[in-house]
């Protein structure tokens, strides 16, 4: 497949010089690694990852019980917060 395209991407420089390393290690560059992740998502339809908010920077209500619960920071506090939003025993 001919390269006949350009894409320009703003980005941190350090983000950058950290990903050119990265990628130079694997040996490859952070160019074909732009290719492959444009090749795997038009593959898989969709992102090839998951995307989410860390719990930390999600402060968001679960939407139950009235929205009194609001996400914990650690899976300790979500799984007490759901046994108790459910009234489970213990998980």
């Amino acid at each position: 497949m001919a390269k006949e395209a350009t894409l320009q991407v703003r980005m941190d420089s350090e983000l950058k010089e950290q990903a050119e390393l990265l990628y130079k290690q694997m040996g490859t560059s952070l160019a074909e690694a732009v290719r492959i992740f444009a090749k795997q998502s038009v593959a898989d339809g969709a992102m090839p990852f998951q995307m989410r908010l860390p719990l930390s920077a999600s402060k968001r209500t679960l939407g139950l019980a009235n929205g009194r619960y609001a996400i914990p920071d650690n899976i300790d506090e979500c799984n007490d917060a759901i046994a108790e939003l459910f009234e489970v025993k213990s998980l």
